[in-house]
């Protein structure tokens, strides 16, 4: 599937090519991640100075006035940027092989999946642990309800609203009401 070169898995990964998950760098870096998550979700509910501190080790940027209420999982972290005045409800997944973009103003429902690893179809990489991974951005003032799944590589455009229980595969434009599986855009707003 893929030939092999001199450059680490990691760069690899950050190039938004294929690479094997399973290497010694890229397993610490989880490691770490799931470190601070760890404490980032044992903190208590008056403990904001805390979780400030724990997102702005964790994450590459973290706006001002964000909250991301526990529990919160992340594979690296430090590939997630959240603007300001942003608002995570319980349970946000957001897999950050590729980097995940969020504008400012941000809703988003419990147990909303940002997933940008994408996976082999042909069977034989996929045993041999191949992946890559497709970045995902969400504009500003975009509403996420909850339960909803963002499929790797989409751009969801300022001011639209996505449906609970959504799964979106494909690109979103600005101000549009979202909603199914795959989502599909039923209203301007």
């Amino acid at each position: 599937m893929t030939s092999p070169d001199d450059r680490t898995m990691r760069e690899r990964m950050l190039a938004g090519d294929d690479y094997i998950a399973d290497d010694p760098e890229l397993t610490e870096l989880s490691h770490a991640a799931r470190d601070l998550t760890t404490a980032y979700n044992a903190t208590g509910s008056r403990e904001q100075p805390l979780r400030r501190h724990l997102l702005e080790r964790l994450l590459g940027a973290v706006g001002d006035d964000t909250e991301i209420r526990p529990p919160f999982q992340v594979d690296y972290g430090t590939h997630i940027s959240i603007g300001a005045r942003c608002f995570a409800n319980f349970g946000l997944v957001a897999l950050d092989v590729a980097t995940i973009t969020i504008g400012d103003d941000v809703q988003i429902g419990p147990h909303v999946q940002l997933l940008t690893p994408t996976h082999p179809l042909a069977p034989e990489p996929r045993r041999a642990k191949w992946e890559g991974a497709r970045p995902i951005v969400i504009g500003d003032n975009v509403w996420l309800g909850g339960g909803v799944i963002v499929c790797p590589g989409v751009t969801i455009g300022a001011d639209t609203v996505v449906g609970a229980g959504s799964v979106v595969t494909k690109d979103l434009p600005e101000r549009v009401l979202a909603v199914g599986n795959p989502a599909r855009v039923i209203r301007e707003l």
